[in-house]
């Protein structure tokens, strides 16, 4: 039987799968969590993963779950799926719609939705999971699949490494994941070399002195201070950055002070760097240093400013070999109409690429859309994808179940099984 007969069989019991996975999918997505509070997910991916046949581990890296199927002599596969939510008010207005509320890190009570449709992926590994594992007459070696918490904060990945993830498990010689965006449901693309964006978080706190807001002579204004930071740092783009390279720079966050006649001490900028090449990043980075330091002695600021790094994501990085593979899969599977490359990588970022950097070893993540086809075809014909269609991390955020559900599970057994032995 050939790899394309092999994956056409398994796949022929993903039509009785998909009732228990859409069941599973409405419940994960009804009670999202928080990064590294995701206990009731983490359990219940355990328990869809004992139920498949697979050796379970619980509270890896916090709350993560590492699942192992070995079936004879091979090749270790990873599959690993994210499943943190987001402090987001949902606003789908589906009727599963969450309406869960948390305490965030900070102590405040936020509202919480699957935002980026980390569900979805949880879905997937389930489905896949349970589909390779009832056909292990067809494939050899051993299937890792990794359910991890704190994509959403840049630590989950990192944490289940540091808890010994490639020292008490098999250490996998490829690593899969796979990601869903707005974009027409159905539709795949894939990315060789560098397919997102490296990501950092800083937490800048500008110090002035307080006084009367009728006395501003006796004062160092820090929200005037921050003001002309944040004009100055759109410069880093404008002028610092050669028009044939890409950085972003978003100050996400300005606080400052809690009434009117009130001249605050502080103002507190959160800034989010996006970029795609080290040095291009290295240079925003000091950048920033140079303009919020300078800005801080042009005010006569009493303190020199705190610059701390909250979050980093590293560049995600395809082995340009095994992505031509997986990509041979796919459309072996799909047809050439509904797998292409992508023009240029996601600006978004991920901690996916972290895993394959610290083994050495390929590693591949794609993206499958999940967008009504039709409302995303008439925006495209429209012009308004842009202002119509909602992106992960808004509101109104949410995969259409079909064909969005059976295209993921379906590329994950394709992309798999191209990496196991027969």
């Amino acid at each position: 039987m050939s790899n394309d007969d092999t994956i056409r069989s398994i796949l022929s019991g993903l039509d009785g799968l998909t009732s228990d996975l859409e069941a599973f999918y409405r419940d994960l997505h009804a009670h999202p969590e928080l990064s590294l509070q995701e206990h009731r997910t983490a359990d219940r991916a355990a328990e869809w993963l004992r139920r498949a046949g697979f050796a379970v581990t619980t509270g890896v890296g916090g709350t993560g779950v590492v699942a192992v199927l070995e079936n004879g002599s091979g090749p270790t596969v990873m599959l690993r799926a994210d499943m943190d939510a987001l402090p987001v008010q949902e606003a789908t207005g589906l009727p599963y719609a969450s309406v869960a509320v948390a305490t965030d890190e900070e102590g405040n009570q936020v509202p919480v939705m699957h935002a980026c449709g980390h569900d979805m992926h949880v879905t997937w590994l389930a489905g896949a999971a349970r589909l390779l594992a009832g056909a292990t007459p067809t494939w050899s070696g051993t299937v890792l699949a990794i359910v991890q918490p704190a994509e959403e904060t840049a630590q989950g990945a990192r944490a289940m490494i540091d808890d010994g993830l490639f020292e008490h498990f098999p250490r996998p010689d490829v690593i899969l994941g796979q990601h869903v965006l707005a974009g027409e449901a159905g539709q795949i693309r894939y990315r060789p070399g560098t397919t997102q964006a490296a990501a950092d978080s800083l937490q800048v706190r500008m110090f002035g002195r307080g006084a009367h807001g009728s006395m501003p002579e006796s004062s160092v204004d820090p929200v005037v201070m921050a003001a002309a930071t944040v004009l100055r740092l759109q410069t880093i783009v404008s002028r610092e950055t050669a028009a044939t390279q890409a950085v972003v720079v978003t100050i996400g966050s300005l606080t400052a002070g809690t009434k009117d006649n009130v001249i605050p001490d502080e103002a507190v900028l959160k800034i989010n760097v996006r970029s795609f090449d080290e040095h291009v990043r290295r240079h925003t980075l000091e950048a920033i240093d140079r303009i919020v330091n300078a800005e801080a002695q042009a005010s006569d600021a009493p303190r020199t400013p705190e610059i701390t790094t909250t979050e980093h994501y590293p560049l995600t990085v395809n082995d340009v070999e095994r992505t031509g593979r997986v990509a041979h899969a796919l459309r072996a599977h799909f047809g050439e109409d509904r797998v292409a490359e992508l023009a240029a990588p996601e600006p978004a970022s991920e901690d996916f690429g972290t895993y394959g950097t610290e083994l050495g070893v390929p590693s591949v993540f794609w993206y499958i859309g999940g967008t009504d086809p039709d409302t995303y075809r008439a925006a495209q014909a429209a012009g308004r994808v842009a202002q119509d269609i909602p992106t992960n991390h808004n509101p109104a955020f949410a995969p259409v179940l079909h064909p969005t559900l059976e295209t993921g599970v379906a590329a994950l057994v394709a992309a798999a099984l191209d990496a196991l032995a027969p």
